[in-house]
């Protein structure tokens, strides 16, 4: 409950300050840039040095990439036909393709399956959402944003993108066994991650222009928390058959809110920054009560 209180308290403080004038409005960049290179590079060190990797869980972890991938053809094919302009479709593919599974989807393992299932969670964001975004999520980011990027300058910016590095450098570290005092301040670097990435999307969030961005938002919302986990659930039990509590786990965390980080890369290639903030500071909220669905249904189908 306490991690839920935060993000509300952490985006009303962004709106506030931005509404008071105390900050400048250069502030997001700041805090975007200290989150890029310096929180989430703590983060992926911190998590890949402990994870326990297991084949069992080879579905789990490649929940994130499908819902992406099946996130940039949808919105790709559709912007397209609608004619729609690339920072839009660019701050789909990327809000609405990678899910919150961490900061929202780890309490929600917890309060809903139990301390016990986190370790599903833990793989889904790290293997999964974490590398997405690293990955193909910078890609699109790129693209998007130029649209005349050359493949070698989007492989440097891949390989030269912080969390990324910091990623290739944690299974590198694997065998390394950290003294204590470094995984204190990795996760204390790791932990501002959360309440400077709500300020900032509390600093941009405007509902002004609400009614402009009301049917990209609606399409982002719908695939994110509704159609995308529908899809994982379909191929994951009806197809290939599987169930337990791993797969309703993962068909969870594949139901969480649009990503905080990914919305942060999307602001810093200026793919659509109202849409985005629209879509973090609505999609979160919401998915209370549609996590609470999805919960009910896997219970009873899965």
């Amino acid at each position: 409950m306490a991690n839920i209180i935060l993000l509300a308290v952490c985006l009303a403080a962004g709106i506030g300050l931005r509404k008071t004038g105390r900050f400048p409005a250069a502030t997001p960049a700041a805090l975007n840039g200290f989150i890029i290179h310096i929180s989430l590079p703590a983060l992926a060190i911190l998590h890949i040095h402990n994870m326990k990797l297991d084949r069992s869980l080879l579905l789990t972890a490649a929940m994130a990439w499908l819902l992406f991938s099946l996130a940039w053809a949808l919105f790709h094919f559709a912007g397209k036909a609608l004619k729609t302009d690339r920072p839009r479709i660019g701050a789909l593919v990327l809000v609405a393709g990678l899910g919150n599974t961490s900061f929202v989807g780890l309490p929600m393992i917890e309060a809903y399956f139990g301390k016990e299932y986190l370790g599903i969670g833990i793989i889904a964001d790290q293997l999964g959402s974490f590398m997405a975004l690293s990955t193909l999520g910078i890609l699109a980011a790129t693209i998007y944003s130029s649209g005349n990027a050359s493949p070698r300058q989007m492989a440097r910016k891949i390989l030269l993108f912080p969390p990324f590095e910091a990623l290739i450098l944690a299974f590198i570290l694997r065998p390394v066994t950290f003294p204590d005092w470094s995984v204190t301040i990795l996760e204390k670097l790791g932990s501002t991650l959360t309440p400077l990435a709500l300020v900032s999307v509390g600093f941009q969030l405007q509902f002004e222009g609400l009614k402009a961005v009301l049917k990209p938002l609606s399409a982002g919302l719908a695939y994110k928390l509704a159609l995308g986990p529908a899809l994982i659930c379909l191929l994951y039990v009806a197809i290939l058959g599987a169930s337990g509590t791993t797969v309703q786990v993962t068909v969870f965390e594949a139901a969480m809110p649009p990503m905080i980080t990914a919305g942060i890369i999307a602001v810093e290639h200026d793919l659509e920054p109202q849409l985005v903030g629209m879509l973090l500071g609505i999609g979160i909220p919401i998915s209370f009560v549609t996590l609470h669905l999805w919960h009910m249904f896997l219970r009873g189908m899965v």
